[in-house]
């Protein structure tokens, strides 16, 4: 099936099997590599992206239901030449060690911080569910504190 789908602000005409994950169809056929392929069942958060500002398990999304939808990956997080606040966070508080899955906890916490500005411990905690093998939780939650005040001063 021939779509049309709109990634990082740009056009893209595919044909692909609707069915297809998105994550497939971003990683093999756009050739943006950041979204990662973690479990395969919508559990660990590798591979979020944002559909319409949304937080996605893109390993399960079908590209289909991308139709007509702005997806963002974790390469069209920053705009205007200036890296995304969360991304500015995650640099400042040294937060990847393996470095994996950080692609899908900027993005779970970039829409996590349009909808909670400020987020409390217990917000984080309840909305960042993504997994981390090597356990930088401690410094994660570090960074999402300092990416709400960088976002606050950038606006």
């Amino acid at each position: 099936m021939n779509i049309e789908l709109t990634v990082n602000g740009i056009s893209n005409q595919i044909d692909v099997n609707e069915n297809t994950p998105l994550l497939w169809v971003v990683r093999d056929m756009l050739n943006l590599k950041g979204t990662k392929f973690g479990c395969g069942k919508a559990a660990c958060g590798a591979c979020t992206l944002h559909i319409d500002g949304e937080a996605v398990r893109s390993c399960s999304y079908p590209v289909k239901n991308a139709i007509g939808k702005e997806v963002t990956t974790i390469e069209g997080l920053s705009s205007e030449g200036q890296i995304h606040p969360v991304q500015q966070a995650w640099i400042e508080e040294i937060v990847p060690q393996c470095g994996y899955c950080q692609p899908g906890f900027m993005m779970t916490t970039a829409a996590l911080l349009e909808k909670i500005p400020n987020p409390t411990d217990a917000d984080i905690d309840a909305n960042i569910t993504n997994v981390c093998r090597c356990g930088t939780y401690y410094r994660m939650r570090k960074a999402i504190h300092r990416a709400a005040l960088l976002k606050q001063q950038n606006t």
